[in-house]
């Protein structure tokens, strides 16, 4: 399987390895030290040798860190993991609810006389430690460039990746590497820079038509790249990783080892484009006062997906849907109190694995059943196995990576008979994500400014979730991308192309969870009669194709409108995924389309 059930960290296991930190610290003569979930690359996804938070704390989330003191060590948790975190770290560690509680803060209530605290300067974003610094002035607190601690402590530390990249064929990506690589150095040129660097794996991806497996889940490779206003690039990766590409990535990129990287760069003699949210400290040390930070070149780009690309996401997302309804007709067939969480995750994945284009999943199939299913990024283990039992709804979160594209989707389903109130809990979720479906807005609007739609039933109601509304997808790339988001803090305009989610979720810890998660892609709006001519507007086209679990639905809660998108959306459903699926299924889609 893909998936694998081990229990990865331990509670127990922190506090020796943090005592063995804090000797490090004053062996150095540190105060504290900063431990983030990062790399070299500034990517969200990390390979098993830079897991350096899991393997000091045990806490197993995709976002945090740890600032170790010595006398305290504060595991910093955005709202999706403050019920996971309490699980899965010892007494010795404090959670901390970040960005509530922010870095300079705690370190100025924690070290009230000051003190030197040190980091990696390769796995800090330099606009993170420049926000930081900035909030520490007058504090007598100093961040200061270190050697790695964890890794001195670290004995059994995983060998960094080396596994082999492959090209990623037009007929998926619909440009030529040549093609992006012209007008993303047009626009360099023209902004007036000599070049820009490029650390974040899926972005050398997405420029190059290359893939890679350095990361489980994320079809990318580890490596740097500096892209030059004339066309060249420069390639800084382990040779190993090239040799089966042929003549693939032609004259304009030249190959280096990742060694000599920084020196390349200390050799660019004009202004060099960079985004500091994602450029590490010690790229930023050679650059000083050369950079501009016009972001990442690549973002946004990526992001716009083309023509071949929609359709190749489409096409993926339609054969993924197969698998899913196969997976919930076999699961309705099951009596309650006979699966366990573990048997439903192997179940989908067997379904998946029965479509040639699967490459992986795109993460960890979350199958969080009961009181599982409040803990968003749930994810089962031999030890946390729970039988779905009558009562319980199961949230069931999964995605595939395809050769044409990347899936996400979630569904909440019954099991046996559900109560009253999880019922009107999933009937606003699901009315928040119908709601979001079905809106139009203008052109210029960023997903702060749309994201609350989804979130109004539930406010009604006194309810909200602390996740996103939603997050980008990659084609054939990492299933969060950036920059586009349906959050709060999002201030990218969305634009034609960009694929997201639509998840909004409600979670009851101890009690029950509830997730529902279409993929959309934004398109440009058909003009209505009504409209104002000179206003262009957008909206929603969506991507995946699964059933809503009716059971779980109090109709009388629903408008007349929210009704007819989701009978809509159900007689969609049966156009195109029934002639695809066996008969028992088929039998299963008849009943679970029906208009409500």
């Amino acid at each position: 399987m893909f998936q694998s059930f081990e229990v990865t960290a331990r509670p127990e296991q922190g506090p020796p390895r943090l005592a063995a930190l804090r000797e490090e610290l004053a062996r150095e003569g540190l105060d504290g030290f900063l431990v983030p979930r990062a790399d070299a690359h500034q990517g969200e996804y990390v390979a098993p040798r830079d897991e350096r938070l899991a393997w000091l704390t045990g806490f197993t989330g995709s976002a945090g860190f740890c600032a170790v003191l010595a006398d305290v060590a504060g595991v910093f948790i955005d709202g999706r993991y403050r019920t996971q975190v309490k699980a899965q770290v010892a007494a010795e560690y404090a959670p901390v609810p970040w960005p509530d509680v922010s870095l300079s803060s705690w370190l100025k209530e924690q070290l009230p006389d000051g003190g030197k605290v040190g980091f990696d300067p390769w796995l800090h974003a330099a606009g993170q430690i420049a926000s930081t610094q900035k909030d520490l002035a007058g504090s007598g607190i100093e961040l200061v460039r270190a050697d790695n601690l964890v890794d001195r402590v670290w004995p059994d530390q995983p060998e960094p990746p080396i596994n082999p990249v492959k090209v990623h064929p037009i007929e998926f990506s619909g440009e030529t590497a040549d093609g992006k690589v012209s007008r993303l150095a047009d626009a360099l040129k023209e902004a007036g820079c000599e070049a820009a660097v490029i650390t974040l794996p899926d972005s050398l991806m997405w420029l190059l038509n290359i893939r890679g497996s350095d990361i489980g889940y994320n079809p990318v490779a580890h490596g740097f790249g500096i892209l030059h206003a004339d066309g060249r690039v420069d390639l800084f990766m382990a040779s190993e990783k090239l040799t089966g590409l042929g003549d693939h990535l032609g004259d304009r990129v030249s190959a280096h080892a990742p060694a000599d990287f920084l020196d390349a760069v200390a050799n660019l003699e004009d202004k060099v484009q960079v985004d500091l949210t994602t450029l590490p400290q010690a790229v930023a040390d050679v650059l000083k006062d050369q950079m501009v930070d016009g972001g990442d070149p690549c973002a946004l780009p990526k992001a716009r997906k083309n023509a071949a690309e929609i359709a190749g996401s489409a096409e993926a997302h339609l054969r993924d849907a197969v698998a899913v309804v196969e997976t919930l007709c076999w699961l309705d067939a099951q009596p309650p109190g006979t699966l366990t969480e573990t048997q439903v995750v192997t179940q989908l994945e067997e379904n998946r694995r029965k479509d040639n284009a699967l490459q992986d999943i795109s993460f960890d199939t979350i199958a969080g059943t009961g009181p599982n299913g409040a803990i968003m990024h749930y994810r089962v283990t031999e030890e946390t196995d729970s039988r779905l039992e009558s009562g319980h709804i199961l949230v069931l979160d999964s995605g595939g990576q395809y050769l044409d594209g990347t899936t996400d989707i979630t569904r909440t389903i019954a099991i046996g008979e559900v109560g009253d109130e999880e019922k009107s809990c999933f009937t606003r979720v699901l009315k928040g994500m119908i709601n979001l479906s079905m809106l139009r807005w203008p052109v210029g609007l960023a997903g702060r400014d749309i994201e609350c739609v989804a979130r109004g039933p539930l406010w009604a109601a006194g309810q909200d979730f602390n996740h996103g509304v939603g997050h980008g997808v990659g084609a054939y790339l990492s299933v969060h991308e950036g920059p586009q988001r349906l959050s709060k803090v999002s201030h990218v305009p969305l634009q034609p192309g960009m694929i997201l989610s639509n998840e909004p979720g409600y979670y009851r810890e101890g009690a029950f969870g509830i997730r529902i998660e279409n993929l959309v892609v934004v398109q440009e709006a058909p003009a209505l009669p009504t409209g104002d001519e000179e206003r262009a507007m957008l909206n929603w086209h969506t991507l995946t194709y699964v059933p809503i679990d009716r059971r779980l639905i109090v109709v009388n809660m629903l408008t007349a409108e929210e009704r007819d998108w989701l009978n809509a959306y159900h007689r969609d459903v049966a156009e195109k995924i029934r002639p695809r699926l066996g008969e028992k299924a088929q039998l299963w889609l008849d009943a679970a389309t029906a208009p409500v």
